[in-house]
């Protein structure tokens, strides 16, 4: 009798990941927090330590791998953009995200984790914060999910504008038009029209059901939203428990991003009694039922579990803010802008209470899901048009079968299509200096640390370069200091911009959906576009090495 491999089981064994059955793909659940610290868990030096006790995670880190070297995107947008698309934000044009009211959004021909895990036949679910546009196409629900819960289009911050207590100096025109315009919590399935479940506001206020003229759907504020995102994942997981297909479940909490408004349980809970550290402890509960639930329904041995946040700290709002120990903050290409928590969690098939360093990243949960579930990344976007994606599989560094392909990373702000910063091994050159407020180096006090309130900003003449093994907090610039000369580290890292630049010639980035002020036009800018368009044509893109002292 001779035996038949399914495609999925052969891949797996060719690969040397975890064999299963093609009828029990591994179950996904991605949770993704909002502008949490890399210092605010436990499993990184916070925790207890730092007043707001996190068990529910760091027990998810004592059973899992707990990613030290591990990148985010240096805001919102992009962070969420590059983890459901696999792609550089600069590609998608989300790099930003419009006004509430303004439109716009992911676009229609991106594929997301969404869309790709459908075509490996899985079903598919979002809940919480989304932040990528609030057009309907470019709404989870038409974007590959099956069915959407509680989506949150906008940052915390946004569902205040249009209320009086917080900004009672703002005219009653500006008012009413962000009250008109601001959309609540949406819900929907897949080909439907979206529905408001509930309006959004900054209050302590939880009357989801309660009709009233200003309500019609009822309200709901800032301090109750996630109690919500909690219970939407835990019906979904409970459905799926039932249903024998693998399911993907994507939960976004809105916490801890500014204002923070813990929900009344949990004011005063941490142990220095600050919002933004009941705020935690919350954000902790929330995590801890959901996987006290994948517990109960014995899911642990066929269910992998991915918690990550968006960007790095947002250390300009402090004390509203996470903590980090590097340099930076959200908003730069420091590494306090980008380097992030993440923590994998699968028994029997992940090594409890291991630790990674590798070069790792949101953008690589594309390929390492795809991988997972047997499919490949698609060679066309959703448009028919050629697409690249920038993602690289994880699972032989999760499962212990190997290294990730990933040797560098590119760190970009808003604008850039050439990287502000760009790490190959442990060598990281910057050439954005955004943020340093004329501290070339060292300065890790938050007011000489302005993220967006800072400008664009350049080096003139060579970047700073750091070694992230000694030198994490990128204190030290050894370009050329007073025992030797770095200048050589440039010639691989002009090589990595060198490559990634040629890709924009085949796959050129789509329109940015979003866009700030970065200064006039020029007629400088205007006439050296021609000749960019003819050199990246010609032999792609370098930064001069410079010669000599």
């Amino acid at each position: 009798m001779k035996l038949m491999l399914s495609g999925f089981t052969a891949a797996m064994l060719l690969t040397g990941l975890p064999v299963y059955a093609e009828e029990s793909k591994p179950n996904i659940i991605l949770i993704v927090s909002d502008d949490t610290g890399y210092g605010d868990l436990g499993a990184y030096g916070g925790g207890e330590g730092r007043g707001m006790p996190t068990p529910n995670l760091d027990r998810l880190a004592d059973e899992g791998m707990t990613m030290f070297s591990f990148y985010a995107q240096p805001s919102c947008t992009p962070g969420r953009a590059a983890m459901q698309t696999g792609r550089i934000p600069n590609r998608s044009g989300m790099t930003t995200v419009a006004f509430q009211g303004q439109g716009g959004g992911l676009p229609a021909a991106e594929w997301t984790l969404g869309s790709v895990l459908k075509k490996a036949g899985y079903s598919t679910y979002f809940t919480g914060k989304w932040h990528l546009g609030e057009d309907d196409s470019a709404l989870p629900n038409a974007q590959g999910y099956d069915e959407m819960k509680y989506v949150g289009l906008y940052h915390l911050n946004a569902y205040t504008y249009a209320d009086p207590t917080w900004f009672p100096d703002m005219s009653d025109d500006l008012r009413a038009m962000f009250k008109k315009v601001t959309k609540g919590a949406l819900s929907g399935k897949a080909g439907e029209k979206p529905t408001e479940d509930f309006a959004v506001n900054g209050q302590y206020v939880d009357k989801p059901d309660e009709k009233t003229d200003e309500y019609p759907n009822g309200v709901v504020g800032i301090p109750f939203y996630d109690n919500y995102v909690e219970k939407a994942s835990i019906d979904f997981i409970e459905k799926g428990a039932k249903s024998g297909e693998p399911f993907f479940v994507n939960v976004n909490f809105m916490k801890v991003h500014q204002p923070s408004m813990p929900a009344p349980e949990f004011k005063g809970k941490s142990l220095s009694k600050s919002k933004f550290a009941d705020s935690i402890v919350e954000l902790d509960t929330h995590i801890g039922r959901i996987m006290d639930k994948v517990r109960e329904l014995g899911l642990e041995k066929n269910t992998l579990v991915f918690y990550t946040t968006d960007n790095g700290a947002w250390q300009d709002v402090y004390p509203d803010a996470g903590y980090t120990p590097f340099r930076g903050t959200k908003g730069t290409v420091r590494e306090g802008g980008n380097r992030v928590p993440a923590i994998a969690w699968m028994p029997g098939k992940i090594k409890a209470n291991s630790k990674n360093h590798d070069i790792l990243g949101g953008l690589d949960l594309m390929a390492t899901f795809a991988k997972v579930a047997g499919v490949e990344l698609p060679k066309d976007d959703r448009e028919g048009k050629p697409i690249i994606f920038d993602s690289y599989d994880m699972s032989p560094v999760l499962f212990g079968t190997g290294k990730s392909d990933r040797k560098s990373w590119f760190y970009f702000t808003e604008n850039e299509l050439t990287p502000g910063a760009v790490r190959v091994g442990n060598y990281k050159a910057v050439f954005n200096l955004r943020g340093d407020n004329g501290q070339a180096t060292g300065g890790l006090a938050v007011d000489t640390n302005l993220g967006w309130k800072g400008p664009e900003k350049y080096v003139a003449t060579v970047p700073q370069v750091f070694d992230l093994w000694q030198d994490p907090q990128e204190r030290y610039d050894i370009f050329m200091n007073n025992y030797t000369e770095r200048t050589w580290t440039l010639v691989t890292i002009n090589e990595a911009i060198k490559e990634k630049m040629k890709t924009y010639i085949k796959y050129p980035p789509r329109k940015m959906q979003g866009e700030g002020y970065s200064g006039p036009i020029t007629l400088t800018q205007y006439q050296r576009f021609q000749y960019v368009r003819e050199a990246l044509g010609k032999e792609g893109f370098s930064i001069p090495m410079p010669t000599g002292n």
